[in-house]
């Protein structure tokens, strides 16, 4: 048999494993293994920037539950995707990024692009190596692929030498490693899994609170049965949404603040004791509630807080036994909670009431409320909604709804903006035949505005929604509250849909509310990446304004619990 060099092993391994989509920036140093992804049926998207391939992985990951692979050029190339790994790190999402390196001859010599690749990516990524032997190349993409998805998902990185890559080898004498994931699911210690059904079963005010990696498990079923089994109101982490789906009798969004202050057992599955859930401290939280927390993760457990109960599995698995361990009990369909579930409809209730004025406000600039009004009334109930920006995010999670899991991204914990756009690609490549909307504000569109063309080249017609309020604007009220005066936050009302149609989309400029819906329509119907700059209020003050300090609005409009 003729000899294959190391960029075919690579092309071959990602066969195997099922890759359909590699993203990357070509570069001298990839050219193998992108010459070679031809031959096997993968097809290469290409981006604009090293950050937003990366992004477009970690997209397609949060959109599919598969691991998002891309590969890059050597130093810069790198450097300028470390950003986007370090987002897939915090959020806990598997990609793989496959980087370039100079020729291993020339190590230390000052090669071209040469950098200590393996260090520079350490710190945000589960494994970092260097592959130094061509014919263990599938040896070490499967052990990256293991290790990105067992435990708590998250991003590896492996770098190729230049001359490793371009070594031929015999196929003979290259092993293919065939079963190198664990199929079992980890079991919760019986132990405590009867302990948490022992505090649940003397609750009052029982709350669950879910995250991404319920998701993750593929437990999204299992968490729905069990909510509606035991009766338990629900809340969701943003990575979590719409694993119970909007409108559920027992989801309460609105009054997350109300429930968490006065929860008496509060069950976490998949999620962290991180800024989203503030640490699980008072006073957000109910000082004397007792925490049963459930995670794959063992470090996660206890971290920021006591918890009564620790359960070290899978969120699938543990979320059987609860339900078996309870319907032993004979503690299903518990009447118990009625007064408290009552209570927190009331408070989601009168929350989403605070909000109307500003959700038919008819003025102009049109009210970012408004914007997000006009966009849930018009999109299908399938529709995959990205949202990247601080100010309009904060809009568009106390307006906006989701009715299935994965359906729903954002910047994830790390408050990265500029994923959007690499997102929304993402998810149109995983989900073609369904509606697929950016909702995204100027400042944001700006990181990877040119990844419009990346659009237009690989025919994805996503809908690009552009809040257009000239500004950084948390930033600018936050200053404006700190220092009475502000620097570095004025943006224009620069016309983007025209930059957006001399890529070859569709683009069309908004200015008052009853011209949104007619847009909508246009862009969707145009089967182009479409841009729709809608000009918005800059004095609209953002639900998450003074966070960072410690203190929030008054404005009336916008009284919705955080």
């Amino acid at each position: 048999m003729s000899e294959i060099h190391g960029g075919v092993l690579v092309a071959k391994t990602l066969k195997k494993e099922g890759v359909r989509y590699l993203f990357t920036l070509n570069g001298g140093h990839i050219g193998p293994i992108l010459d070679a992804c031809i031959d096997e049926g993968i097809t290469v998207i290409d981006t604009r920037h090293e950050e937003a391939a990366v992004h477009m992985a970690h997209g397609w990951s949060w959109a599919t539950g598969e691991i998002g692979f891309a590969t890059v050029t050597a130093g810069p190339g790198v450097t300028n995707a470390a950003t986007g790994v370090a987002n897939a790190w915090s959020s806990g999402n598997p990609v793989i990024l496959l980087g370039g390196r100079p020729p291993l001859k020339q190590f230390g010599m000052g090669g071209f692009h040469e950098m200590d690749q393996i260090a520079f990516m350490r710190p945000i990524t589960k494994w970092s190596e260097s592959i130094l032997e061509t014919e263990r190349i599938p040896e070490f993409i499967s052990r990256a692929i293991r290790i990105a998805v067992t435990g708590r998902p998250g991003p590896v990185f492996l770098d190729i030498p230049g001359d490793i890559l371009r070594n031929r080898v015999k196929p003979e004498n290259v092993w293919f490693p065939a079963c190198y994931k664990p199929e079992a699911r980890v079991q919760g210690d019986p132990s405590a899994v009867e302990k948490a059904v022992k505090l649940l079963s003397e609750s009052q005010r029982p709350l669950l609170v879910a995250g991404q990696g319920v998701w993750r498990s593929q437990a999204t079923q299992e968490l729905r049965d069990f909510v509606e089994a035991f009766r338990i109101p629900v809340w969701l982490t943003h990575n979590g949404r719409g694993l119970v789906p909007a409108g559920h009798p027992l989801y309460f969004p609105a009054a997350r603040s109300f429930a968490l202050k006065n929860a008496d057992v509060i069950l976490v599955i998949g999620a962290r004791f991180n800024y989203v859930l503030a640490y699980g401290r008072p006073p957000r939280f109910n000082e004397k509630a007792k925490a049963i927390q459930v995670d794959i993760d063992p470090q996660q457990i206890g971290h920021n807080r006591d918890v009564e109960v620790g359960i070290v599995g899978d969120a699938r698995a543990v979320l059987k036994q609860l339900l078996q361990a309870l319907e032993e009990r004979s503690l299903t369909r518990r009447e118990a909670f009625t007064t408290w579930i009552e209570a927190l409809r009331e408070k989601d209730r009168t929350a989403r009431q605070s909000l109307e004025a500003a959700l038919n406000s008819p003025a102009v600039p049109i009210h970012p409320l408004r914007l997000c009004k006009e966009i849930r009334n018009f999109v299908n109930r399938d529709a995959t909604l990205v949202v990247d920006g601080g100010d309009i995010l904060s809009f568009a999670r106390i307006s906006l709804e989701s009715y299935e899991p994965n359906h729903w991204l954002d910047a994830g914990t790390f408050g990265c903006l500029g994923q959007g756009l690499p997102f929304a690609l993402a998810a149109k490549l995983a989900r073609p035949h369904q509606q697929v909307l950016l909702l995204v504000g100027d400042g944001s569109f700006g990181f990877h505005a040119m990844e419009m063309d990346t659009a237009v080249r690989h025919n994805l017609p996503i809908v690009v929604v552009i809040s257009n309020n000239a500004s950084w604007a948390i930033e600018k009220y936050n200053q404006q509250v700190e220092f009475k005066r502000t620097i570095a936050t004025d943006l224009r009302y620069s016309h983007y849909e025209e930059m957006v149609k001399a890529l070859g989309g569709f683009g069309i400029y908004v200015e008052k509310p009853e011209e949104i819906r007619p847009a909508l329509e246009k862009a969707f119907s145009s089967g182009l990446p479409s841009c729709i700059n809608v000009k918005t209020d800059p004095q609209a003050v953002s639900p998450d304004s003074r966070r960072e300090i410690g203190t929030v609005p008054t404005d009336q409009t916008l009284r919705y619990e955080k």
